[in-house]
């Protein structure tokens, strides 16, 4: 199982940017997925995630009413759509599929909030 993250860049803080993890190897349908970030000089944290069958649902309290996560199964693509970004979002974000605690990893996008 392969994924590949991809959207990140540049913004101005009230911006936006919308993050996309596509997954080969295995239908979606059968993962929880999440999205983690890391700051410079920081832990990886843990932003968002869903469950399989999208009946639980979690996000960091940093984020909560700015961001939010999905899934198109069909295409087996994930998302983070990320509104009204602030410097402190500055980040790598990866993406994550867990299956029966079998979790993989994409490579990390970059995201930059600064004016």
């Amino acid at each position: 199982v392969q994924l590949q993250a991809s959207g990140g860049g540049s913004v101005q803080p009230g911006g936006s940017l919308r993050l996309s993890c596509s997954v080969s190897g295995d239908s979606l349908r059968y993962y929880a997925i999440g999205w983690f970030r890391r700051a410079p000089g920081s832990e990886r944290e843990g932003v968002s995630c869903i469950s399989e069958g999208e009946e639980r649902e979690y996000y960091a309290d940093s984020v909560k009413g700015r961001f939010t996560i999905s899934r198109d199964n069909a295409k087996n693509t994930m998302y983070l759509q990320m509104n009204n970004l602030k410097p402190e979002d500055t980040a790598v974000y990866y993406c994550n599929a867990d299956k029966l605690q079998r979790v993989y990893w994409g490579q990390g996008t970059l995201v930059t909030v600064s004016s």
